[in-house]
């Protein structure tokens, strides 16, 4: 099969564009939302490594067997530099070092941590010339950031905890896999951006897990149905299924806008850790949320060209 090419695409959106891209956008994050919980509850008794290098093994299969389902053509060389970026961002990045963190904080600190993403992910899409927001989008992105981190300190009471560090670094991860990702999914594809980046992360993956992880591997057995529960989750959901929304609606509404609608995640997560961990829901919790969809909704409104 010849190998696809990158074509142009036009620099604005249409309204709605931008209205589905939110709406797929908002689904995606619904998916992501109980990544950090169900990731919690599977390092109780899963390595982090093995977490990470299994789910997306796992993931890769299931996204070769779409690629071959649907007959997808290689992608071009063009392509291969932001795929990269996204495998090494989101699809080992980000997994590896927020499950090492969830198994010194709860999941509910680790989702309010996550709230930065969305100005993480704009930051790097206007540094890499892709998108150009307003100040005015600047200001609710900062401000929607600052309820998220003033509710962070509210819950470590004053300071960040040293798992903090390590969940920085899985935003910075993720934010560089979602900006390449969005804007190579205008060109490619959604569902076939995540796919390829699968399958290229595929090998080192299954060559790590073999090297490193053979003491986990050989105590499989012990491992409980709930563990393997939440492995299930994070790797047909959170890893595939997940940014098929993901990367569509980046692609459609932009990086920048459709990203803050990330800003709810935190508070979708902190339900999930609820309902899942039994961890605590409080009514400032639902306080934040409220104001943070306040933000999100303005954000909405203001300009950001592409």
């Amino acid at each position: 099969m010849r190998p696809t090419t990158l074509t142009p695409t036009p620099t604005v959106g249409t309204t709605s564009d931008e209205a589905r891209g939110m709406l797929l956008g908002l689904i995606g994050v619904a998916i992501f939302s109980l990544t950090l919980p169900f990731t919690r509850l599977a390092v109780r008794e899963l390595d982090p490594l093995f977490l990470t290098l299994a789910r997306a093994l796992g993931a890769a299969v299931l996204a070769a067997g779409w690629l071959r389902m649907r007959r997808v053509a290689w992608p071009g060389r063009a392509a291969l530099r932001p795929l990269v970026i996204v495998g090494l961002g989101c699809v080992l990045g980000f997994p590896l070092l927020s499950s090492i963190a969830m198994r010194s904080v709860p999941a509910s600190h680790g989702a309010v941590l996550a709230g930065m993403l969305p100005l993480a992910t704009a930051l790097y899409a206007a540094v890499r010339g892709y998108e150009r927001p307003s100040n005015r989008f600047w200001f609710v992105a900062l401000l929607g950031s600052g309820l998220v981190v003033a509710f962070a300190l509210s819950q470590g009471g004053g300071a960040l905890q040293a798992a903090d560090v390590l969940m920085f670094g899985a935003i910075v991860s993720a934010a560089a896999g979602y900006a390449e990702g969005g804007r190579l999914a205008r060109t490619l594809g959604g569902q076939e951006t995540i796919c390829w980046a699968l399958v290229l992360a595929a090998v080192p993956a299954a060559v790590l897990l073999l090297v490193l992880e053979g003491e986990q591997i050989g105590r499989l057995s012990d491992v409980g149905p709930a563990s393997w529960l939440a492995f299930g989750y994070v790797t047909v959901f959170s890893m595939f299924i997940g940014f098929f929304f993901w990367y569509r609606g980046l692609a459609l509404g932009g990086v920048a806008r459709v990203g803050q609608v990330q800003l709810l995640q935190p508070f979708l997560s902190l339900a999930g850790a609820a309902v899942l961990l039994g961890e605590t829901l409080t009514l400032a919790n639902v306080g934040f949320a409220l104001a943070v969809i306040a933000t999100v909704a303005l954000g909405r409104r203001m300009q950001v060209r592409r």
